[in-house]
């Protein structure tokens, strides 16, 4: 008999959902709640693996039967986190810093089954086009930039300014599919395009 294990998403991110719909996979959404705080002395890299792992571990621990994806998605400028914009202040300062240059988006993804994780760390290199002073206020206001990390979104409004990319698109957009597919594939569930197979079940 066939087993298609039970998918728990660590996120509560609208664009992470779409993603694990766009190929197949059904899926429970739990949130995770926890500290988001960098540490000190901590890099941007491990800073994102951490909190993915974080994630879906604060909910694997109340879901033995499930397998559970946290995920993390990090923009970095000189070395610098920027997280989602605290005002739309804070955005357009944001959108200020990346114009006419390239940053990186790192995601981070996890996969938590039972006691065992396995994660790793996606990272992507982004050029945005020249904005200037209207066109960065016209974004704002738009309202899509207020919950996305460095105040934009590449599947949005904020596919016309990103200028290229190198490296997973899906990724920029919150979760590394390929990479996700790999970290099943380590917990012992297979993906065969539209659907999972446990490789081990349970008794």
């Amino acid at each position: 008999m066939t087993v298609t294990p039970r998918i728990v998403l660590a996120s509560a991110s609208p664009r992470r959902r779409e993603l694990l719909a766009l190929i197949g996979i059904s899926y429970e959404v739990r949130p995770a709640d926890i500290d988001e705080s960098t540490r000190e002395g901590e890099s941007p890299r491990a800073y994102c693996e951490r909190l993915a792992r974080e994630k879906a571990l604060a909910i694997a621990g109340g879901a033995p039967d499930a397998v559970v994806i946290g995920s993390d998605t990090t923009v970095v400028v000189d070395g610098k986190i920027l997280g989602k914009p605290e005002s739309t202040d804070d955005a357009r300062r944001m959108l200020r810093t990346l114009s006419g240059r390239s940053h990186t988006v790192l995601t981070g993804v996890a996969v938590a089954r039972g006691e065992q994780v396995e994660s790793g760390v996606e990272e992507v290199a982004v050029w945005f086009r020249e904005l200037d002073d209207a066109e960065i206020d016209a974004y704002v206001a738009t309202g899509e930039p207020m919950d996305k990390a460095g105040a934009y979104g590449i599947q949005g409004f904020g596919a016309t300014i990103v200028a290229r990319i190198e490296g997973d698109y899906f990724a920029v957009m919150g979760l590394a599919l390929t990479r996700l597919v790999g970290l099943l594939a380590k917990v012992g569930v297979r993906y065969e395009f539209g659907r999972l197979l446990d490789t081990t079940p349970r008794p």
